[in-house]
């Protein structure tokens, strides 16, 4: 008797979310009915695919095996049924879109209406995350991060560079001057992030990394603090262009700064046998030639 496709996707989301009641809640069923898909599943096999512990489920050495045999499987009858079903029409179905929350502020909401009239079909659902999110685990289709990627599981689509800027507003300067060198920094407020050290090393010659007098894991809580007075900070093109351009904000030491950091690049990244690749598509190419990065 043939496993059913519905039971291994339960399985499949049990395996991604961690747990059976993490699984049902993502899928909105009731717990029993993903154990009994489970169990289903492993009474077919005649082998244990997990291993139940109080806390979370683990794959057995089968299980893992199976489970990525399966995840390919699935995904290629969905593609399948996605192309004969979407053949002369524009994609259609849930997407689900993550990125560091200033890049949501500044680049994607101005850009949602206007794909939400080109793709009416598409259901966008947007997160934002501070750090790199795990897509299986975080069940999101693609994600837009900011720097160098390691992740050689992810497919990526560069969506251009985005130049880093030490910045501080002109109420602040008038108070405690302008810095003319790298090492006139240690008199000043440096505002820095919390958790990701790389994100307070500056592209500065001779400057491994700051220490800040004040910090926050939200880069949109960084360049509010920036914009009240508060200090000087390393923010990215595309969150403090517009400030730059407007008189909000200065742009400081250009001639000390580093280029080709990899922290400047940005991408688009998703895994490269996903199923709602059309809509991938058409969400990337949409976006890429209206980002002001």
């Amino acid at each position: 008797m043939l496993t059913r496709s519905d039971d291994l996707e339960i399985l499949l989301t049990v395996v991604d979310s961690g747990g059976f009641s993490a699984a049902a809640e993502a899928l909105d069923i009731q717990v029993a009915r993903v154990s009994r898909a489970v169990s289903k599943v492993e009474k077919q096999l005649g082998v244990s695919i997990l291993n139940r512990t109080t806390r979370r489920v683990e794959l057995t050495d089968e299980g893992r095996q199976f489970i990525e045999t399966v995840r390919v499987g699935l995904q290629h009858i969905q593609q399948a049924e996605e192309d004969i079903m979407q053949r002369g029409e524009l994609p259609k179905g849930r997407l689900r879109v993550d990125a560091a929350s200033p890049f949501v502020f500044h680049q994607l909401i101005p850009l949602i209406q206007p794909f939400k009239e080109a793709y009416p079909e598409i259901e966008l659902e947007l997160t934002s995350n501070e750090g790199f999110v795990d897509l299986l685990e975080k069940r999101t289709d693609v994600a837009i991060r900011i720097g160098k990627l390691e992740d050689s599981t992810l497919h990526a689509r560069p969506l251009g560079r985005s130049p880093l800027y030490i910045v501080a507003a002109p109420e602040y300067l008038a108070k405690r001057g302008i810095p003319k060198q790298v090492n006139e920094l240690g008199q000043h407020d440096l505002i820095g992030f919390a958790g990701a050290k790389i994100l307070n090393r500056w592209p500065l010659k001779g400057l491994d990394s700051i220490t800040p007098s004040m910090i926050s894991s939200n880069g949109e809580t960084v360049r509010q603090l920036v914009l009240a007075g508060n200090g000087i900070s390393c923010l990215s093109g595309f969150m403090v262009n517009k400030d730059l351009a407007e008189g909000r904000l200065v742009s400081l030491l250009e001639s000390e700064k580093l280029a080709n950091t990899g922290r400047e690049q940005v991408n688009a990244v998703f895994y490269k046998s996903s199923s709602v690749a059309r809509r991938i598509s058409a969400f990337i190419d949409f976006i890429q030639p209206q980002l002001a990065l």
